[in-house]
């Protein structure tokens, strides 16, 4: 059994409350932690921001990815099968990939390497799957289950973030005081139909199955369509669920770490969602992301839609990538615009993955990368 080495301590001039009540001597705080957020930590007061270096030279690096142009430069290549969609992030553990589609999927896909979660960024479709049938839109998660075999038809061009749980499976978050039917109830979890959309494309033809593992495509052809059930009972099943309906926790008095937006789980990482919410009123709380050494985890942040309230220049359809290793924190407007608080309420939408294991750029992530993002935290 490991065990911690705690001893809480107080040093020099700080406030009692992590988060809140700053000494006047030293408006930035930065928390060092273990474990993301459930590990011990210490809170320590600067009278300089944290994130203010001047020059960066090496690959440790914050880095901004513009998925918008995936196209431009090439990457978007059959955008019939989910498995052409380019890696932008991955390790052994975990893919994470933007895939447009813009037709109807002429052959079944089948991934047996892991769960794979989609999040539809644009667009809408039918989903038919070993389950049944059902409505994707924009802003819908779906779990897909390891080797469910699925399909897409698109009712106009779709960007579909994926995430892979390599050889994994996503569950959903501890809940603990809050108890199992905060931030979502588990009843909002929609399955697929066995309807007549799904019952008219039962068909005597010929279909294909890609079928992916160890990342390497295989078809099996079928004299049939093998997405041929009529009835299922269990508990195992695709899921949907919209960001809309998630109701964030929230603190008027103390700004809550991003554990506690935890959306969906697997062993070696962790989903969160950013929905909009009112932003703390108490006059001592912080009001925008705190500036953290999050050590154990690398940080990723997917911008759905809205204004991104703790970074500059950030606009839908790009990605944040923050390795472990440096200070994370917002951009020195966003810092003092939260100071300020003319602002009351958040209206963004964003997925942040966090990966205990580290994350390793994929060659499409280097074609759309700003190189000049790490300079943005010079004041």
């Amino acid at each position: 059994m490991r065990r911690w080495i705690q001893f809480p301590r107080q040093e020099g001039v700080s406030s009692r409350q992590a988060h809140a009540d700053f000494p006047e001597a030293a408006i930035y705080e930065r928390e060092i932690g273990r474990s993301g957020f459930f590990g011990p930590a210490s809170h320590l007061h600067h009278t300089h921001a944290p994130t203010g270096w001047i020059d960066w030279q090496g690959p440790l690096r914050p880095r901004a990815l513009d998925l918008n142009l995936l196209k431009d430069k090439g990457e978007v290549i059959d955008t019939a099968s989910p498995w052409s969609a380019p890696d932008i992030l991955y390790n052994s553990h975990c893919r994470f990939r933007m895939w447009h589609c813009n037709q109807a999927m002429p052959k079944l896909a089948r991934n047996a390497d892991g769960d794979e979660l989609l999040f539809v960024h644009q667009g809408s479709g039918q989903l038919f799957c070993d389950y049944g049938h059902m409505q994707i839109n924009q802003g819908d998660y779906v779990v897909i289950p390891r080797s469910t075999m699925w399909r897409i038809e698109p009712e106009c061009d779709m960007q579909i973030l994926m995430i892979e749980a390599t050889n994994d499976s996503y569950q959903l978050p501890e809940k603990g005081v809050v108890g199992p039917h905060a931030i979502f109830d588990a009843a909002m979890l929609d399955t697929p139909l066995i309807n007549e959309a799904f019952q008219a494309q039962y068909s005597e033809q010929q279909w294909q199955v890609e079928a992916k593992r160890h990342g390497q495509v295989s078809t099996i052809t079928y004299p049939f369509n093998p997405l041929d059930a009529i009835g299922w009972h269990g508990d195992l099943s695709v899921v949907r669920i919209n960001w809309r309906d998630i109701r964030p926790l929230m603190s008027h008095r103390y700004h809550l770490p991003p554990s506690a937006h935890t959306t969906f789980v697997a062993s070696r990482f962790v989903i969160c969602t950013f929905v909009p919410r009112p932003i703390e009123s108490d006059p001592g709380a912080l009001k925008v992301p705190f500036y953290h050494n999050n050590d154990d985890y690398d940080e990723v942040l997917f911008y759905h839609e809205g204004d991104f309230f703790s970074r500059d220049n950030i606009e839908k359809g790009m990605v944040t990538f923050h390795p472990a290793g440096f200070t994370h924190g917002p951009h020195p407007k966003a810092f003092a615009a939260g100071q300020a608080y003319k602002k009351k309420f958040t209206d963004e939408v964003a997925v942040m993955l966090d990966t205990r294991d580290a994350l390793m750029m994929g060659a499409a992530a280097e074609k759309v990368e700003n190189p000049d993002y790490v300079n943005s935290w010079k004041g």
